[in-house]
């Protein structure tokens, strides 16, 4: 992906719209809007890593009631030539099809890896010389991935089974609603109240994921959302791991200009 002098790309996670009620998250929700209003104006993608809904299912003609500030402002920018590239987190996994059809938005099930080229210029003795600045990315929710969790991943391969997915959408979609919010409320291990606590930095999982993904192949940046903290953890000496924190209580997202990666708060 080539990015133009002065452009930048933004990430955002964990909104939970909908959550703990549509009433009580709405001015959550306006917050996030007007952020995507404010980084459209220099925005040279925008990547949004999951759980932007408490609970997303797509039936085959029904989606969930609500949000329409949020996908509004999505499609807008998504039709200004803005890309935007969502990857699925614990709370939407069955997302199947109609952000891509109805928003032109990009959905990722699994962790995905960019190379971004940045232009800038240079000081030479000719003056001013444009550049390229390459960086490469491995971005994801973070769900499911490292040592342990290992009830969680149980569940997911459940969710995601073509049996269970079956089994759900045939319920009427006002029951399999109440269900699902019950569950994302209650079920810690959906729900994920108990990763939003710092584990140290040796033992914080998704940088374990990442130190093992380091011994493939380099890259930059690993870009994660899920654990609700915002965490900056320095890998190697040419390689970090990011989790982007959350809409809930911290309002903070990610921001590369082509040098440096920073935490941000709205």
């Amino acid at each position: 992906m080539h990015i133009a002098d002065g452009k930048k790309i933004y990430f955002a996670s964990d909104n939970h719209l909908g959550a703990p009620t549509p009433e009580a998250s709405r001015p959550r929700e306006k917050k996030f809007v007007a952020w995507l209003d404010e980084i459209k104006h220099d925005a040279a993608a925008i990547f949004l890593l999951g759980d932007l809904f408490d609970f997303w299912f797509e039936y085959k003609t029904v989606v969930p009631k609500g949000f329409t500030r949020t996908l509004g402002k999505l499609a807008e920018i998504a039709d200004s030539g803005i890309p935007i590239h969502y990857f699925v987190g614990n709370h939407d996994l069955w997302m199947n099809g109609y952000f891509e059809e109805e928003l032109g938005i990009p959905v990722y099930h699994k962790p995905h890896e960019f190379s971004f080229s940045f232009e800038t210029l240079t000081q030479s003795d000719n003056g001013q010389q444009p550049a390229l600045s390459n960086k490469s990315f491995f971005i994801g929710h973070g769900d499911g991935l490292g040592p342990g969790d290992k009830g969680y991943k149980r569940m997911k391969k459940v969710f995601l089974s073509p049996f269970f997915k079956w089994l759900f959408q045939w319920g009427h979609p006002d029951i399999g609603m109440r269900i699902a919010q019950y569950l994302s409320v209650k079920n810690k291990l959906i729900s994920g109240d108990d990763d939003a606590t710092f584990l140290g930095e040796d033992n914080e999982w998704l940088a374990i994921y990442a130190k093992r993904k380091l011994e493939e192949k380099h890259r930059d940046f690993f870009v994660f959302g899920h654990r609700h903290l915002p965490l900056e953890i320095q890998l190697n000496k040419n390689s970090k791991y990011i989790n982007l924190g959350d809409w809930i209580q911290y309002y903070t997202y990610g921001v590369f200009d082509g040098n440096t990666f920073e935490l941000k708060k709205h």
